[in-house]
């Protein structure tokens, strides 16, 4: 609900506090506690036995701020909890869901101006990203793993680091078990720089090689089909639950990006890069049989918007910057036949 890359692309580290008040503003416009409830309300549509959310946001403030004069307070307040805004919003609407696990990643804070010179005055924004896996109420988990990636992002000119990770756990569902990981890569390439998103592709594949159980990879992978990190997905016998889709397979699937203030009055979706991949371990010849799917996107139609009022100003916002994705799998395990 805010454009956090004009804060981490900024050319200039004395640019940062205008750049923070912009994107601070922005992320109010689009209200999560009005769009958790959109959320949850696709979630009581499908009921997933899992859920993979990426980009859970805390967002904490400081006033006064002390970061634009060298200070290390951490601001502490909670102005917004999203993983308790979205939990509430389910309880509301007696979804029974738990946290199975989630993964700390970025935690950086910031100065923000908030009043113009000759009474300039700066607070502190700070924002702490998750990566969360719930189950439903019927579903037993265990063996749950939340792992940083030793690939981290350092932005250059900045103390800034962007750490990614994964959240995985074994879910039993029925008489099934599956290992289920949710995961982010970093979307950011910096000439010059590692390719992080490769490296993290690459630690998440060697902590997977050994697992027997059907597994499915669920994220915001920021690569598309025929790109370089997704082709290592493939060769590495996960397959892309779309290609196997049986609902309206000719549709792209497209999932990014809406605008970053959610008001786009277009489907400008453009990229298929929030995925499912899986990997069932059962097959010939290195061909991994992973069934028929079930899949659709939501939130990628002009009726997906809803309505929200700021500032006196009525208009329409996505639930999210992204599209989300949901699939039903029936994917083969041993000893098993149904």
């Amino acid at each position: 609900g805010g454009n956090v890359d004009r804060v981490i692309e900024a050319s200039d580290p004395s640019q940062i506090p205008v750049l923070a008040a912009m994107t601070f503003q922005e992320m109010q416009s689009t209200n999560f506690c009005v769009r958790a409830e959109a959320l949850a309300d696709e979630i009581a549509r499908s009921q997933p036995h899992v859920i993979g959310l990426q980009e859970i946001s805390m967002i904490r403030y400081q006033t006064p701020g002390d970061a634009v004069y060298g200070g290390t307070t951490p601001a502490e307040y909670v102005l917004y909890n999203y993983l308790d805004i979205l939990m509430q919003a389910l309880d509301n609407r007696n979804l029974d869901y738990s946290i199975v696990g989630s993964i700390e990643n970025a935690d950086v804070e910031v100065p923000m101006v908030v009043s113009p010179p000759p009474n300039l005055a700066f607070d502190d924004v700070r924002l702490t990203d998750f990566d969360v896996l719930l189950a439903r109420h019927d579903v037993t988990t265990s063996n749950v793993v939340a792992k940083n990636y030793q690939s981290v992002l350092s932005l250059p000119g900045t103390p800034i680091v962007i750490p990614r990770g994964y959240v995985a756990a074994d879910a039993k569902v029925g008489h099934k078990t599956y290992r289920i990981v949710n995961t982010h890569l970093e979307p950011f390439s910096i000439p010059g720089m590692p390719n992080y998103k490769l490296e993290q592709a690459l630690e998440l594949l060697a902590d997977l090689q050994d697992v027997m159980l059907p597994t499915v990879i669920l994220g915001d992978l920021n690569t598309a089909p025929g790109e370089l990190v997704y082709d290592v997905f493939a060769s590495n016998g996960f397959i892309d639950a779309w290609t196997r889709n049986q609902v309206q397979p000719e549709i792209p699937g497209y999932t990014s990006g809406h605008d970053s203030d959610l008001r786009n009055d277009v489907v400008d979706l453009n990229r298929r890069i929030d995925l499912i991949l899986v990997r069932s371990n059962v097959g010939v010849n290195g061909i991994h049989n992973i069934g028929p799917v079930f899949s659709w996107v939501v939130g990628d139609e002009l009726e997906d918007r809803i309505p929200i009022l700021y500032n006196g100003v009525q208009s329409l916002i996505w639930p999210s910057d992204h599209a989300g994705v949901i699939a039903l799998l029936r994917i083969p395990v041993p000893g098993y036949n149904k």
